[in-house]
């Protein structure tokens, strides 16, 4: 009777402050540094939270270690509704691609919302004599290695994006990383590299201008930044489907009328015209899901580029 009166007064405590929240200022955590479009996205949205919840946003950016840093520092934070992470689907590969990490993805975090998605668009040099997703693969079948892709970094959305087609196509293409975007970028318009897979919102001007041919997005739609060019589903390639995205993360244990009141005003913000448009402008689709929605969404996407990881032995350390 003791444990069951104890248990009843915790519970009661702990829906008395989920009720009186917020009651000072939210911090949200960013894996990202600064001018990015996770932050950008962050600071978009902030205002509408402020005036939701009368309180300010304190965004706080921790870029580095793949998002680690920023993951490690809300894992460890009380979860109390006061202090939220800003994580893209690196956040879902970690723990595949680590071989030690300082927090567990799984245990230490509640899943608030996805925020947005960014398409991406696979790109080749002018050079290239490939003018569609499946002519590209024809000449990487044909010359085993002679087809060099580019990306940020071992582990980098654009890395394994690329390890998928190869597994999916069944053809030998040689991964080239860069430490960051902007040099793989530079290189692949220079003609140094052959391909790489990126958001639209960075490649869609390279194309527009004649310094790419955009062969592909994949997935199965088209992106609207780029809508001449067929989805990978279009072109005989369905399972050739990555995706960047931001989301919103909690600490294990806050309360969940906080994560559902969170969740709730990302999809009223996203649903207003104005933020649905300056979202879009960033290049991003606004993508607000209920958390247990996006919980059923991260379980799918872990265990697809769990198993990539795993079966093409990618590490980053």
């Amino acid at each position: 009777m003791r444990f069951v009166a104890g248990f009843i007064l915790a519970l009661a405590s702990l829906q008395a402050q989920a009720q009186a929240w917020p009651s000072k200022p939210i911090r949200l955590v960013v894996s990202f540094p600064p001018g990015g479009v996770h932050d950008s996205l962050t600071r978009l949205l902030a205002p509408a939270f402020t005036a939701a919840l009368g309180q300010p946003i304190v965004i706080d950016n921790r870029p580095g270690a793949g998002g680690n840093i920023a993951a490690d520092q809300v894992a460890k934070s009380a979860p109390d509704g006061y202090t939220f992470l800003i994580a893209s689907e690196a956040l879902a590969t970690a723990k595949y691609l680590h071989k030690t990490l300082s927090y567990d993805p799984d245990r230490d975090f509640m899943a608030v919302t996805k925020l947005a998605d960014y398409p991406m668009a696979l790109v080749v040099h002018p050079s290239v004599p490939a003018a569609s997703l499946s002519e590209l693969v024809e000449l990487a079948r044909a010359k085993p290695g002679s087809i060099s892709f580019g990306s940020a970094g071992v582990g980098t959305a654009g890395h394994l994006s690329g390890e998928l087609l190869k597994s999916v196509a069944g053809v030998d293409m040689v991964h080239v990383p860069y430490k960051g975007g902007a040099p793989a970028l530079q290189d692949l318009a220079a003609g140094r590299i052959q391909a790489m897979i990126l958001s639209v919102s960075l490649s869609a001007p390279q194309v527009r201008q004649g310094k790419l041919k955009a062969l592909a997005i994949p997935g199965r739609a088209r992106a609207t930044r780029l809508p001449e060019v067929p989805s990978a589903a279009e072109a005989g390639y369905p399972e050739f489907e990555a995706l960047l995205f931001s989301s919103l993360h909690a600490p294990a244990g806050t309360p969940r009328p906080v994560v559902a009141r969170m969740s709730a005003e990302v999809e009223k913000a996203m649903r207003d015209p104005e933020t649905r448009k300056r979202v879009e402008d960033l290049g991003a689709v606004p993508a607000a899901t209920t958390p247990e929605e996006f919980s059923r969404y991260l379980a799918g996407i872990e265990a697809r580029w769990g198993k990539l990881v795993r079966d093409r032995g990618i590490h980053v350390d």
